[in-house]
């Protein structure tokens, strides 16, 4: 599989398969899978030649994490790329007050508790160690620091001002005394990243859904910056949560919300484009993010063998540079979208 190598000054930096795991659906999001169907999907990746792999401690409340343990064992240090995220810690509480009630499934009995403070995010980085059973992780993104998560900008300022206040310092601390070789932050809007991006010396973004083929409202400012200052990108959600993977069926989702109309139509007139070419949408999905100078990896979610055998095929097909060219003649692309 193909891989790209980000670096900043004085370290060695880091190499990314272009297809990444995301492991958000490993915890058991939205449905209840066993361990060895987890297992599975993960030994998949790595047959496949996937050897990056995010996690995060709100991922089943640290089962994605345990999950990772087991897989992990035995797989060479030196041939992966690991990252991890800080800003929640997990704590033990009643069945009734756990978080992700009808979101993660059959989980450990945890409450989340935000904290990017510097204490805070020392804690939940050594609690990530001890789940993952691994000497070190190789990126810290700060999580969920944005609007969507967060419930409203006040909440959202108020904790992005402890993040600056201390949490932050702890992130450099350890990248300083390489215990970790690059920090950022994982968000699902890209303002929220670019104002961390403006107050913050950032390696790289995990961006969920905001450069896809529905979105590239990141191309006004957030990426231009990245690439000026040798940023990379992590790019979530390429399908938008289902819709630029499923096509505008009913019950398609944007967002983790039903798709709208506008959105339905739009994907519509994309699809009828992509058809034109003989390009599943799917495809074409996954691949126009990669084009990007930034953007190191896509991880779209995966709870399932089957699903990473087909990411992995997807990953590979040769997209025609004239679909590219059709969707910005339409007005369905950016015409400033990088692309062949």
């Amino acid at each position: 599989m193909k891989s790209n190598h980000w670096q900043r000054p004085g370290n060695n930096g880091l190499d990314f398969t272009e297809l990444g795991m995301g492991t958000a659906p490993l915890g058991n999001l939205y449905k209840a899978i066993s361990e060895d169907e987890a297992n599975a999907a993960l030994e998949k990746a790595w047959d496949n030649g996937v050897r990056y792999f995010d996690t995060a401690p709100l991922y089943g409340l640290g089962l994605a994490e345990t999950r990772l343990n087991r897989f992990l064992k035995g797989k060479p240090r030196d041939e992966y790329t690991l990252s991890t995220k800080v800003g929640r810690l997990m704590l033990p509480c009643a069945p009734e007050d756990r978080t992700g009630i009808d979101k993660f499934f059959e989980t450990p009995t945890r409450r989340q508790m935000f904290d990017y403070s510097y204490n805070g995010i020392m804690r939940s980085f050594e609690f990530s160690l001890e789940r993952l059973g691994v000497d070190r992780v190789d990126i810290l993104f700060a999580h969920d620091l944005d609007i969507f998560n967060q419930g409203s900008r006040e909440v959202m300022e108020a904790r992005q001002e402890d993040f600056f206040a201390s949490g932050y310092r702890a992130l450099v601390n350890l990248r300083d005394q390489g215990v970790i070789k690059a920090i950022g932050a994982g968000i699902n809007e890209w303002e929220a990243a670019q104002t961390l991006l403006e107050r913050c010396d950032m390696d790289l973004f995990l961006l969920t859904g905001r450069y896809t083929l529905l979105e590239q409202e990141a191309l006004n400012s957030f990426l231009p910056m990245c690439e000026e200052r040798g940023v990379g990108i992590v790019l979530g959600g390429p399908y938008n949560s289902g819709i630029l993977a499923s096509g505008p069926v009913e019950g398609a989702f944007f967002n983790y919300d039903p798709a709208p109309q506008e959105i339905l139509d739009r994907v519509s007139k994309i699809e009828a484009v992509c058809k034109n070419h003989n390009v599943p949408l799917i495809e074409a999905a996954l691949r126009f993010p990669l084009h990007h100078p930034c953007v190191v990896s896509t991880i779209p979610g995966a709870q399932s063998a089957s699903e990473v055998e087909n990411n992995a095929a997807n990953i590979k097909v040769d997209i025609p540079a004239d679909l590219w060219a059709d969707l910005k003649e339409q007005g369905l692309l950016r015409n400033d979208a990088p692309t062949p």
